[in-house]
């Protein structure tokens, strides 16, 4: 099944403050979610960005937030994006039937709003080099039950230029810089 940016949306998971610095490799996990939100944003693709219990985890953090338009966060506080109705409700107002995730943790939050995603009709992608725990194993664990429960995984580069879809389109020499 091909990704098409028409029918597809970014969602941003919990990427914040207190979170971020016990992450595996955090600064290489900042670095691609910024190259996918960045290359979403040239090619179109609307983004819902998640913040998970702001008062104790802090905000978004800056290098994240910068580089979204606009940038706006719904606030949550069940794992599940999806749990959140504000969440839910954007998304079937998008009319997108593909949701691009990045975020943290893989096995909490990403893995929740995966699976609760498929059970609701849509195609989650989760971009596994813009995800990330805060141990290896936590993240090898969550790519097993991803795989187990038939959710999509790719790559930063990979979706973006599926995305693109040709070397003709007017998007892909932005496209193929950034991932560069």
């Amino acid at each position: 099944m091909r990704i098409l940016k028409e029918n597809t949306i970014g969602l941003v998971i919990d990427i914040q403050e207190r979170l971020v610095p016990v992450m595996e490799e955090s600064e290489l996990f900042i670095e691609n979610c910024t190259k996918l939100i960045q290359g979403l944003q040239i090619l179109g693709l609307p983004l819902l960005v998640t913040q998970q219990y702001t008062k104790g985890l802090g905000e978004t953090i800056a290098p994240i937030a910068s580089v979204i338009n606009d940038f706006q966060y719904i606030e949550k506080k069940d794992f599940s994006c999806f749990g959140e109705p504000t969440v839910a409700e954007k998304l079937a107002l998008s009319g997108a039937k593909n949701v691009i995730i990045c975020g943290i943790e893989s096995h909490v939050c990403v893995l929740q709003t995966a699976i609760d995603l498929k059970e609701a009709g849509y195609v989650p992608v989760v971009v596994m080099d813009c995800v990330s725990s805060r141990s290896f194993d936590n993240m090898d664990l969550a790519s097993e039950r991803f795989r187990y429960e038939g959710i999509m995984m790719t790559s930063l580069e990979s979706i973006l230029f599926e995305l693109t879809r040709t070397a003709s389109s007017p998007e892909f020499k932005e496209i193929s810089k950034l991932v560069k």
